[in-house]
C-alpha cells in the first residue's frame, strides 16, 4: 500500500442484500473476502456479518494534476449497502504541495461522479439476484481517506482534510484536529464529518475498514430517518382522510395495521445497525470506531428514529383508543335501539285491541 487517496461513495440501493449469494454470484469471475482487521484477534471485533469485498476493474485516471493508477474494490453489506472505493495512487515521491491541489480538485469536482455510477449499475446487475427489495432512491454517502505510509512531519494536515488550500484560523485549525488517534509512533489517525487522514507505516488498512462501516452505518441511519418521516406524513394524510369517510373505522384499522408493519420492520433493522459490529477487547479500535460515530452523530439520528417511533406508537394508541370508543358508543346506541324495541313490540298487542 502507497501514499494515495481514496474516495468512497456509499449507496443504499435495497432493504437487504444476502451475503452468501453475492459470494457465489462473484466467486465465478472474481475473487472475493470478507471483510476482517488484521491486527486484531478476531475475537477483539466482532462482525455480525461481515461485507463481501471484490476488486473492480481500475486502471489510469487522468486529471489536470496528471495521469494516475487506481486501484477500485467494492463492499457489499447486508443491510443494503453498496460502497464503491476509488483509490488513486500517488506516484512515488509526490510532494506534500502536489498533493493538496490534488486533494482541492478531488473535493471540488464531479469528473468521477460518472465511473461511480457506472460501477455501481454493474454491481447492481450482476447481484440482482441476492438483492431483497431493491429501492435505490439517491441515498448516497461520500468520504475521503487520505492514505499515507510515508508522512513527514512538517506536513500539514488541516488543508488536506479540509480541502483548502487558503489558510484557516486557529479555532478551525483546533476543531479539526480534535479528533486525533494515535497508538505508536508509526501511526495518526484523524477523522472530521467528511475525511480523514490515515497514517500507517506498516500498510494496514484496518482503519480505513472501520471508519468505511461507520460511513455505512450512518448512511443507513440517515435512509430509514427519511423513511419515517415519509411515512409519517402518509399517516397524517391518510387519517385525515378516514375521517372524511363512511365507514372511518374501517380506514382506521388499515392505517394500524400499516404502522405497525412499519414499526416493526423499522425497529429490526435499527436493531441489526447498532449489533452490525462489536469492539469487545481492543481500546485503541474501540476509541477510533467510537469516535467516528460521535464526529458522524449516529447517535442523534439514531434518537430521531426512536423518536419518530413512539410518535407513530402513540397515533397506533389514539386510533385504537378511537375505534374502540366510537364500537363502545355503536354498543351502547344498539343497547337502547333494543330496549326501545322491546318497548314497543310490548305495546303492539295493545294497539291490535
Amino acid at each position: 500500500m502507497q501514499n494515495s487517496i481514496w474516495l468512497y461513495r456509499l449507496y443504499d440501493i435495497a432493504e437487504e442484500i444476502k451475503l452468501d449469494i453475492v459470494e457465489k454470484i462473484l466467486a465465478q469471475n472474481k475473487p472475493t473476502s470478507r471483510m476482517r482487521l488484521a491486527r486484531i484477534r478476531p475475537k477483539s471485533m466482532q462482525f455480525k456479518n461481515p461485507p463481501v469485498t471484490v476488486e473492480l476493474d481500475g486502471g489510469k485516471v487522468e486529471l489536470p494534476q496528471g495521469s494516475f493508477s487506481t486501484v477500485v474494490t467494492a463492499k457489499i453489506y447486508d443491510l443494503g449497502v453498496v460502497s464503491i472505493v476509488q483509490r488513486i495512487l500517488l506516484t512515488p515521491g509526490t510532494g506534500y504541495e502536489d498533493t493538496k491541489a490534488l486533494a482541492v480538485y478531488l473535493y471540488n469536482t464531479e469528473s468521477l461522479e460518472a465511473t461511480f455510477a457506472r460501477q455501481l449499475q454493474l454491481i447492481r446487475n450482476i447481484l440482482a439476484p441476492a438483492i431483497v427489495k431493491e429501492s435505490y432512491q439517491g441515498f448516497t454517502e461520500d468520504f475521503t481517506i487520505y492514505y499515507f505510509r510515508d508522512w513527514q512531519e512538517n506536513w500539514d494536515p488541516v488543508p488536506l482534510l479540509l480541502a483548502e488550500p487558503d489558510p484557516v484560523s486557529a479555532q478551525v485549525r483546533r476543531e479539526t484536529l480534535q479528533n486525533s488517534f494515535s497508538y505508536s509512533p508509526g501511526d495518526l489517525t484523524i477523522i472530521t464529518w467528511d475525511s480523514a487522514l490515515v497514517y500507517d507505516t506498516t500498510g494496514s488498512t484496518d482503519i480505513p475498514d472501520l471508519l468505511e462501516f461507520a460511513v455505512s452505518q450512518l448512511l443507513e441511519l440517515r435512509y430509514y430517518d427519511s423513511l419515517l418521516t415519509e411515512e409519517m406524513e402518509k399517516m397524517y394524510a391518510a387519517i385525515e382522510e378516514a375521517e372524511t369517510r363512511f365507514r372511518r373505522l374501517n380506514h382506521y384499522r388499515q392505517i394500524m395495521n400499516q404502522l405497525m408493519e412499519l414499526v416493526v420492520d423499522i425497529s429490526e433493522i435499527t436493531e441489526r445497525i447498532q449489533n452490525s459490529l462489536k469492539v469487545t477487547e481492543d481500546i485503541f479500535y474501540a476509541r477510533v470506531y467510537g469516535g467516528a460515530l460521535s464526529i458522524f452523530r449516529t447517535k442523534e439520528w439514531m434518537d430521531n428514529i426512536q423518536h419518530k417511533i413512539s410518535v407513530i406508537q402513540r397515533s397506533y394508541s389514539m386510533l385504537s383508543d378511537e375505534i374502540i370508543t366510537r364500537r363502545s358508543m355503536w354498543l351502547e346506541v344498539a343497547i337502547v335501539f333494543l330496549f326501545v324495541l322491546e318497548i314497543v313490540l310490548g305495546f303492539l298487542p295493545v294497539f291490535h285491541k
